[in-house]
């Protein structure tokens, strides 16, 4: 893998990521930019002790544009984008209007400085991954070497942004499909730098310690082995790798990627491992992309140990759901989930694992 790190106009990094050392990465951003705003600040909520987010200048990001005029596509002619290059294997790069930026500043205090509701700058990092120049392209069009070198670049940025000032976890996701919201068609996922430890990976967490001083082993690990067992929910089992339907699948469409060895982090990977999950991840993304027969909407959102600390808690793994559960309908969240975060699922896990390899 070669990496060329470079700058937009406006100041922001851009990495590229290619397969071999053929190409000089050297064209330069001739676009006359503004500099980043980004104010952003995180809150706490006093009831829940759960951070959010407030972004506001993301209102004006970039919403639905023509497919002639997508900035994730290459530079041509006459048409500058967010990336100067006539053509590139994987780039990743600093959003221009992120939740959490190097940007922000100020010091921690509280809502109306009553002491109540702690506030503090979102001071992290959120970049783009870019799969693929090709803008009707999608991940499960790729091949196992493209792929693999998707998963370089997640693994220099996971290692990258654990390094950034103000950064607790790194998580990569994609976000694919209009009815995820997403308002960029081209093949690309983002890399979240959060200033804080995410609210659902402290409840793993918290569940991984508790399990473990019970009975002294890793609860994934465990699972992991049920399932591999039984058989009844997995889709695909590689060397490396297994994917399964979670026997409390939420989603229409819900699937773990799980490595067989407990590892905190995409960078713990080895050669082997991270070969092996190209092939299996391509396998469960065909499968999805079949089982409609049309491109499923899906998040797909990697778990990995918090920066500085639990890491030997976490067991890595990739979750993919998709809200999708007809060809035309879609699962909405109501008001049990919504409101009371109590999941109703109109499948079985088993009626979904049989369906996902009936059209393998």
């Amino acid at each position: 893998m070669k990496r060329t790190l470079r700058h937009l106009a406006d100041g922001r990094e851009i990495i590229y990521f290619d397969h071999d050392g053929e190409h000089e990465r050297t064209a330069e951003d001739t676009r006359d930019l503004p500099p980043v705003a980004a104010a952003s600040e995180i809150r706490l909520d006093p009831l829940t002790r759960e951070w959010v987010a407030m972004a506001a200048h993301r209102q004006t990001r970039t919403y639905k544009p023509p497919a002639d005029l997508c900035p994730l596509d290459p530079t041509t002619p006459g048409r500058p984008t967010e990336i100067p290059e006539p053509g590139y294997d994987v780039v990743v790069f600093e959003n221009r209007f992120p939740s959490f930026s190097q940007n922000a500043h100020g010091d921690p205090s509280t809502v109306d400085e009553l002491g109540l509701v702690p506030t503090a700058p979102g001071r992290a990092r959120c970049e783009v991954v870019c799969f693929s120049s090709d803008h009707g392209g999608s991940f499960s069009q790729l091949s196992p070497e493209r792929v693999r070198l998707v998963v370089d670049a997640w693994a220099d940025r996971t290692l990258a942004l654990g390094e950034t000032p103000g950064v607790e976890q790194v998580y990569p996701f994609e976000n694919r499909g209009e009815e995820i919201g997403v308002t960029l068609s081209h093949p690309h996922g983002q890399i979240y730098g959060y200033p804080f430890v995410t609210p659902k990976t402290e409840r793993m967490l918290d569940v991984a310690r508790a399990y473990r001083e019970e009975h002294g082993r890793a609860v994934m690990g465990d699972v992991l082995a049920a399932e591999r067992k039984s058989g009844a929910r997995v889709l695909v089992e590689g060397e490396h790798w297994t994917a399964f339907v979670p026997p409390a699948a939420r989603w229409p469409v819900h699937i773990q990627v799980v490595p067989h060895r407990q590892v905190p982090d995409i960078p713990a990977l080895t050669d082997a491992e991270r070969d092996d999950f190209a092939r299996v991840y391509l396998d469960v993304l065909r499968r999805c992309d079949a089982l409609y027969d049309r491109p499923l909407p899906y998040i797909a959102a990697w778990h990995q140990a918090p920066v500085r600390r639990d890491r030997d808690l976490a067991w890595l793994h990739l979750e993919l759901f998709s809200v999708l559960r007809a060809k035309d309908k879609l699962k909405y969240l109501a008001g049990s989930e919504s409101g009371m975060a109590v999941w109703i699922n109109d499948a079985t896990p088993e009626q979904i694992a049989e369906r996902l390899r009936a059209v393998g």
